[in-house]
């Protein structure tokens, strides 16, 4: 079949990375923990070229294995968003000021004259150079921490996600899922609304346009939202089945005492006194954590329809997520 559209950028694109379909789909928790990995590393470093680099691994990454679902459309506005969040950090240390004191001034804006009460607190006055690449390094950490979470939406399918949770956390997940959908099917209408308007001559920016295109996307959310729970009610989504009572208090005892466990042994990791036994009530807690979760699973009425299987590639990426969040090393966290 000859591709009339693609042309030598969609040849080099097949040769850098295979078209992700069905058949080659990585599993969706594997690229969570790849993409927590690289949230990781972004937040233990204000490094530009550090943060660049995990940014531009984000997106190559997402460029060639992303599908044409409406969740993967989602990238670029996680992208918009962490330019608008680099932008507020350095309107906030222009107007509020920079905790980072600096000798080099840009500008000195009037300051407003405030209260007693709030001491420590300034508005205007001297901005200087070391304060504003201080913001700007804070902000672009900000923005990767929200182009790796959009790398993983828009790389894990949330339906696939969803069917490979413990039947305990099944309604949990679905909320989950849901919420996290919403917002690209919400992209995708104002991005089909506002195709639609410019084929037919309509102003599609300002004011006007967002108003016009607002009443059109927010009732397709609720046709969608009436939709979703028809489709819930029909599938039994939330029923359950009989078990005996003294199930259900070993369920319930196992769960909350290894969610303790593992608050207690995380507590214990972290200070230096609880070194000696944190790590085994850790193990202990997620132990007793996951063995009530598997038996609160058995109150889930359902069954998974080609279940997506875990195998060398997903701990392949799953363990390049995990080894890049060790890095960078401790000399390399601050410019």
């Amino acid at each position: 079949m000859t591709d009339h559209g693609g042309g030598a950028p969609a040849l080099l694109r097949r040769r850098l990375a295979p078209e992700a379909h069905r058949g080659n789909a990585l599993h969706p928790g594997a690229w969570w923990v790849w993409a927590i990995g690289l949230g990781t590393a972004a937040s233990r470093t204000t490094n530009p070229l550090l943060l660049g680099l995990l940014i531009g691994v984000a997106g190559y990454v997402v460029a060639a294995r992303r599908t044409s679902a409406p969740w993967a459309k989602s990238y670029g506005a996680f992208v918009k968003l962490g330019l608008v969040v680099i932008a507020i950090r350095l309107l906030f240390a222009i107007v509020l000021g920079s905790p980072i004191p600096g000798t080099h001034v840009v500008v000195t804006l009037p300051e407003v004259p405030l209260p007693e009460w709030a001491r420590g607190v300034r508005i205007g006055g001297r901005v200087t150079a070391e304060g504003l690449l201080f913001a700007l390094y804070d902000g672009i950490r900000l923005a990767g921490l929200l182009i790796c979470v959009g790398a993983a939406n828009a790389l894990a399918s949330p339906a696939r996600l969803l069917k490979s949770l413990p039947g305990a956390l099944y309604e949990v997940g679905v909320a989950v899922v849901v919420a996290m959908t919403f917002a690209p099917n919400l992209i995708v209408d104002v991005q089909r609304l506002r195709a639609a308007r410019r084929l037919r001559g309509r102003p599609d920016r300002g004011i006007r346009g967002l108003l016009q295109v607002g009443l059109p996307v927010l009732e397709g959310a609720l046709e969608r939202s009436v939709a979703l729970a028809a489709a819930m009610d029909a599938r039994g989504f939330g029923r359950t089945s009989p078990v005996p009572a003294g199930v259900r208090r070993v369920t319930a005892i196992l769960t909350l005492g290894g969610l303790m466990g593992v608050c207690v042994g995380t507590y214990g990791l972290l200070t230096a006194e609880g070194t000696s036994y944190g790590l085994p009530v850790l193990a202990a807690g997620l132990a007793c954590a996951l063995a009530g979760l598997r038996l609160g699973g058995r109150r889930s009425v359902r069954t998974r329809y080609r279940p997506d299987p875990w195998g060398p590639r997903a701990w392949l990426v799953a363990g390049s997520g995990k080894g890049s969040s060790r890095w960078p090393p401790p000399s390399w966290r601050t410019e």
